[in-house]
């Protein structure tokens, strides 16, 4: 190597640890200083311009590294990682309150937000809601709007047994307060029979509703147990024997009254048959986030994920780590 190019490669080395000097010393001005860009480039006698490249460099070589020293950093990991193990395309997490014992706390705020920012959107959106406690605390939580440009679709049958309203159904609520075209499922959660159901799906009307729910951009859904407690049981949708034989049967959870076991696979006839809700939309086409914590729904949030009923999911720390655990 010639004198010449020994000269050129210690000069070119020396620009460059020039360089890096002046990235650590405007990443500390900005970072740690807390120094506007325009004071760093005033202190350090370069443009502005100059001054924001340097911030950037001191970023991108690694010369700084962020660390954010609050408890949703965690949060925010646990959400990647969830998102990288199981090819989530939506990840919310929200810290646990040990003071707590609400299954709706947390992740009914950041659905609320997130239904709220879908709403805010000017481009015409069908969005799908499922049905039970959490739902309707996110729902209680939106503001009131104006979105006529948007469709609210409901994915559950509205009617108990004896025809009354189900309690948790929260399509009228939604409409009502964002003021959006909605198309509740005017049908029983459960029909009496196969035959019926089949009936049932067969007017027009309802033809109209289901098909819209196959369109939909986004949906929100529930993920009830089906332990000893399990919603469908408590709130009269199946009796005590028949929640006997769908645990018999491998049934670990429901999603808009859908029975699936620990793989998330559909159950075979049973309570299935008689589901008067159309099927749940394709997660090619919709995201379809679920709300879940607690202890009782990690099976079923495990299932759902498994079997790819959901690629969305909101939900605390604990079911984070349990997932992540038990992948």
């Amino acid at each position: 190597m010639s004198k010449t190019s020994k000269n050129q490669n210690v000069s070119n080395g020396e620009d460059t640890n020039k360089r890096l000097d002046d990235a650590a010393r405007a990443g500390w001005l900005y970072y740690v200083a807390g120094k506007r860009q325009d004071e760093i480039a005033q202190i350090m006698g370069v443009s502005r311009q100059s001054a924001q490249r340097l911030v950037s460099l001191a970023m991108s070589s690694g010369i700084i590294k962020v660390r954010v020293d609050h408890p949703i950093a965690r949060c925010l990991q646990l959400g990647q990682q969830l998102s990288d193990e199981f090819g989530l395309k939506y990840v919310e997490i929200v810290p646990d309150d040990p003071l707590s014992n609400s299954t709706t706390t947390g992740i009914a705020n950041a659905a609320a937000s997130e239904l709220e920012n879908r709403l805010k959107r000017e481009d015409p959106q069908i969005i799908a809601i499922g049905t039970g406690l959490t739902l309707k605390a996110t729902i209680d939580l939106l503001p009131n709007m104006n979105c006529p440009q948007h469709k609210i679709i409901s994915l559950a049958g509205n009617l108990m047994p004896d025809g009354a309203a189900t309690f948790y159904s929260v399509i009228f609520a939604a409409a009502d307060k964002v003021k959006a075209l909605s198309y509740p499922m005017v049908l029983p959660v459960l029909a009496s029979s196969r035959e019926e159901r089949i009936l049932l799906h067969a007017q027009s009307t309802i033809q109209s509703t289901l098909k819209l729910a196959q369109q939909a951009n986004i949906a929100f859904v529930g993920i009830g147990d089906l332990g000893a407690e399990a919603p469908i049981y408590r709130d009269g949708f199946v009796s005590h024997k028949d929640l006997q034989i769908l645990q018999k049967a491998g049934a670990v959870a429901e999603i808009c009254g859908w029975v699936f076991d620990e793989d998330g696979v559909l159950i075979d006839g049973l309570t299935n048959d008689l589901v008067a809700s159309g099927p749940l939309p394709s997660p090619k086409s919709c995201l379809i986030i679920a709300l879940a914590k607690g202890e009782k729904k990690l099976p079923g949030v495990s299932a759902a994920i498994k079997g790819n009923l959901i690629n969305g999911l909101i939900t605390d720390e604990t079911m984070a780590t349990a997932l992540l655990k038990n992948k």
